[in-house]
């Protein structure tokens, strides 16, 4: 998911494990010319690694890839799409805390990511913030009021903080709405029920698909504790 660098040629890797917990680890020479490990240790890349236990990290012993992933590092599109997968996973997944849907979700978002056109890329990217965000305890709440749980389904209001759509009475006087109609709503359950591989082929109109990636940003934004640079990145990148 990140790399950072340590010493004159090490690199520290950040890692989501097949069971969903974040690990850190020790990749010796990976910045050295002709290293051992080449070009096997990349982002995005899908690799089965061998950790020996060191005294604060762990250190790569050896590595084999699984999935290389390679498209997604070479196209500028792609991979301001994939950068938003590794940077929200780094922000959610815990040391020592398993959630083996979240390892399922990346490897299946940065695949399809890989192969689809790059006018459905944007979104996927918003099948993914959404999916990411349920597993992470914050799945908006899309068809009755956030506050007081009374039907809602003519909304036009959703609450960032409240973290759903409002009924009338409960809209009144919070200053975190935003503007989000039926339509936006039932794209957001669509892809929330969808797998990922099967929202390509959703044909989820453009506008629907900029509602929806407004209402997460300001979303996250609100319920992740750390800026998401990524993402902002990847807005400004749309918006040109």
């Amino acid at each position: 998911m990140r790399k950072t660098k340590l010493g004159e040629t090490d690199t520290i890797l950040t890692l989501l494990a097949e069971d969903g917990r974040q690990l850190r680890a020790v990749a010796k020479g990976l910045r050295k010319p002709g290293g051992r490990f080449g070009a096997r240790l990349e982002p995005y890349a899908v690799v089965d690694l061998l950790l020996h236990s060191g005294r604060s990290l762990d250190i790569v012993t050896e590595a084999a890839t699984a999935k290389t992933h390679a498209t997604l590092r070479e196209d500028f599109d792609r991979n301001a799409a994939a950068a938003v997968v590794a940077d929200v996973l780094d922000k959610i997944s815990l040391e020592g805390q398993s959630e083996a849907r979240l390892f399922a979700l990346a490897d299946a978002s940065l695949d399809v990511m890989e192969e689809v056109p790059l006018g459905a890329l944007p979104a996927v990217v918003v099948a993914f913030l959404v999916k990411a965000m349920s597993m992470h305890g914050c799945r908006p709440q899309l068809d009755v009021c956030a506050s007081c749980g009374s039907p809602a389904e003519q909304s036009a209001l959703f609450s960032v903080a409240a973290g759903g759509v409002l009924c009338g009475a409960c809209e009144v006087g919070d200053a975190s709405t935003m503007r989000f109609g039926a339509e936006g709503r039932a794209w957001l359950t669509v892809l929330l029920q969808a797998r990922m591989a099967e929202v390509p082929g959703l044909g989820m109109p453009d506008a629907a698909v900029a509602d929806c990636f407004a209402l997460m940003r300001a979303f996250i934004a609100y319920h992740m504790p750390a800026r998401l640079k990524a993402l902002d990145f990847y807005a400004g990148a749309r918006s040109e």
